[in-house]
């Protein structure tokens, strides 16, 4: 499964559990996929994207290190820890935006 995220506030990303505001979608993990969200109010917005490979609700990890795929909007450069919200937030403008997020695997 691919559990996705959306948050407008830098205080929940990347996981956003804890945001009441939060967009969430999970969809089956088949190759390409095309998430849709609508009825978004303009605004600066980040997307997390976990691939819960083993279906557990939750990202493995081993040593600190991600064992299942992630990804986030604006696929923005990062090493140790998630990126910082302002390197995934992009703008929605007139309900119209897209983004093409790539999926890293580091084990």
């Amino acid at each position: 499964m691919l559990h996705i995220c959306v948050t407008r506030d830098d205080d929940y990303f990347p996981d956003c559990e804890e945001d009441p505001n939060r967009i969430t979608r999970s969809i089956r993990a088949d190759g390409s996929l095309t998430a849709r969200f609508t009825n978004l109010p303009s605004g600066g917005y980040a997307v997390s994207i976990v691939h819960d490979e083993n279906s557990n609700d939750r990202l493995d990890r081993f040593a600190g290190i991600p064992r299942e795929g992630i990804g986030f909007s604006r696929n923005p450069r990062f090493t140790f820890g998630p990126p910082a919200f302002s390197a995934a937030r992009f703008t929605l403008s007139n309900g119209e935006g897209r983004q093409d997020i790539r999926m890293r695997y580091f084990l």
